[in-house]
């Protein structure tokens, strides 16, 4: 049974998580709840439900503070959903941020995303990835991993393909 994430409510009515592990030990999601956790963001965006300010408080680990009103809204909309007091919700809410932070430092993504009216509109293989590997120790992914991932996963690997070596 994973350990409880405990919750508390600072008198300015912020949030404080003591979470039981480290970012980098966070579980992966699948990529279908990243998705709709992505949508479920940008409607309480578009809604302007920005929540409160939160802090997770990592053991043995730093402590991320989402005071920023657009982290702040996305970690509510998260909340509601699928609740930041489990792993996975907490997983979900931590791996949107963290891809959002690669989305606008890293360049050579641009491929792996559309724009519109409608909203933005992710590659699988960028979701996929997103939602399976891992965090560093900020909360973060790291960008030549990610580079070196999806170069494969979008160019295809014999063994993607289905071809035998031989």
């Amino acid at each position: 049974m994973p350990l409880p994430i405990r919750v508390a409510r600072a008198p300015d009515g912020a949030l404080h998580y003591a979470i039981p592990c480290r970012p980098e030990q966070i579980p992966a999601v699948s990529p279908v709840a990243l998705s709709l956790a992505w949508d479920a963001a940008r409607d309480a965006a578009a809604a302007e439900h920005w929540g409160p300010h939160r802090t997770l408080l990592f053991q043995d680990g730093p402590a991320m503070a989402l005071a920023d009103a657009d982290a702040a809204c996305w970690a509510e909309a998260v909340d509601r959903m699928a609740g930041l007091e489990t792993l996975s919700g907490l997983s979900l809410c931590l791996r949107l941020l963290a891809l959002v932070d690669l989305l606008a430092r890293a360049r050579w993504m641009r491929g792996l995303y559309a724009i519109s009216a409608e909203g933005i509109e992710l590659h699988p293989a960028l979701l996929t990835a997103a939602a399976t590997e891992g965090l560093d120790a900020a909360g973060r992914f790291d960008e030549t991993g990610m580079k070196r991932l999806l170069s494969h996963r979008i160019a295809g690997t014999p063994a993607d393909r289905g071809d035998k070596a031989g």
